[in-house]
């Protein structure tokens, strides 16, 4: 049979190695009466020490019968646990690191931290359906401690997801080894949206108000609502050598899909580029001038830079609840409706987001530009 019991203990009488009796004991074959305390099992690559010849007994037998019956991984019984959730979720995260930008990697590190908290070492192999759904019902806010929503449910449930998925393609887990998934439900909130009148309102208010101050203001939120392929994000992190006017385009280098956008700009704002100073390409287009309190000449805008304007602006002229993102990206896509085919919208907005149009096929130039 595979595997045995074992000692290094040997008879103080005649010298000889003790053995298994297959009963109860590691004894001397002359002197029966002499018995070891001290026992360890080996079973294939397996090595485990025991106190008690019952403890080590049953441990054999349960090697054994997972061996017949096919589910025996030597990794089960490592003492660096290769198994273990938080060793394999570690391994992962430093993966996701290289692969995701900064700010989506700290969303995957705290979802997985959540997981780490709750499973810690425990093997991979244990944790199923049961277990991942109590974990996401359970979660709770880090502040306050309020139930989480159902988006960031869900969102944990991605994550997870795709540990699991990584896990069987790197063959730490066969297919049948991954766990079915809790299907997560939610509805997102709406964004309020403007028409393309209230729009224009205000973002000439935001010329009235910030042109003397820095141009460059009114130039990203007037870019906003006109190329609706640009995010917030990716916008602010354009560099001056991005710019190819000769050709009348920006080249979004690190956008959400992680693939560069090429996106084409209206003659007028080629024009506008080109009496503007120039700087060099390395760079942001967004930045300070010299003299804003609180920034650094050259310091690119922050994050809720142009959006401060933007909400100054609404407050001026008596709009209420229509962020940044819903009053200039939104409301252009709604307004396009009218006018285009929700395939053409799409095509404009440079969504990839769904199998359907990771096929989609690449438009000219000129085509986006009769659709602004």
């Amino acid at each position: 049979m595979l595997g045995g019991i074992y000692t290094n203990q040997r008879c103080p009488v005649c010298g000889r190695k003790f053995k298994d009796n297959g009963r109860n004991a590691l004894t001397c074959v002359d002197h029966p009466e002499y018995k070891a305390d001290r026992f360890f099992v080996r079973f294939k690559k397996v090595f485990r020490r025991f106190t008690s010849y019952n403890e080590a007994n049953r441990f054999l037998i349960g090697l054994r019968y997972k061996w017949d019956e096919g589910t025996f991984d030597e990794r089960d019984y490592r003492k660096d646990n290769p198994l273990g959730f938080e060793n394999l979720a570690l391994q992962w995260l430093e993966v996701k690191r290289k692969e995701v930008k900064k700010s989506s990697f700290r969303k995957i590190e705290n979802h997985m931290w959540r997981a780490i908290r709750e499973w810690k070492q425990r093997n991979i192999k244990t944790l199923g359906y049961a277990e991942i759904e109590d974990f996401l019902l359970t979660q709770k806010t880090e502040v306050g401690g309020r139930d989480i929503s159902d988006k960031t449910r869900a969102n944990i449930r991605s994550t997870l997801h795709s540990f699991w998925t990584w896990l069987r393609k790197r063959r730490i887990l066969k297919p049948d080894q991954v766990p079915e998934f809790p299907q997560v439900s939610f509805e997102l909130s709406f964004r309020n949206i403007v028409d393309k009148e209230t729009q224009r309102a205000i973002i000439e208010e935001v010329h009235r108000i910030s042109y003397h101050i820095n141009p460059k203001i009114w130039i990203g939120i007037k870019w906003l609502a006109t190329y609706i392929s640009i995010r917030p994000g990716e916008l602010l992190n354009v560099r001056e050598g991005d710019f190819d006017l000769g050709l009348g385009v920006v080249i979004i280098r690190h956008p959400k899909e992680r693939r560069p956008k090429t996106v084409p700009l209206l003659p007028e704002d080629v024009e506008l580029l080109k009496r503007l100073p120039r700087g060099l390409p390395d760079l942001y287009f967004f930045r300070h001038p010299p003299g804003v309190k609180g920034a650094r000449a050259g310091m690119r805008f922050g994050d809720k830079y142009l959006y401060k304007w933007w909400k100054r602006a609404c407050e001026n002229l008596g709009i209420e609840g229509v962020d940044l993102y819903g009053g200039t990206r939104h409301s252009s896509a709604r307004a396009l409706r009218e006018f285009r085919s929700p395939e053409e919208i799409k095509r404009a907005t440079m969504h990839s987001t769904n199998k359907a149009f990771d096929r989609y096929f690449q438009i000219e130039l000129d085509d986006i530009r009769n659709i602004y």
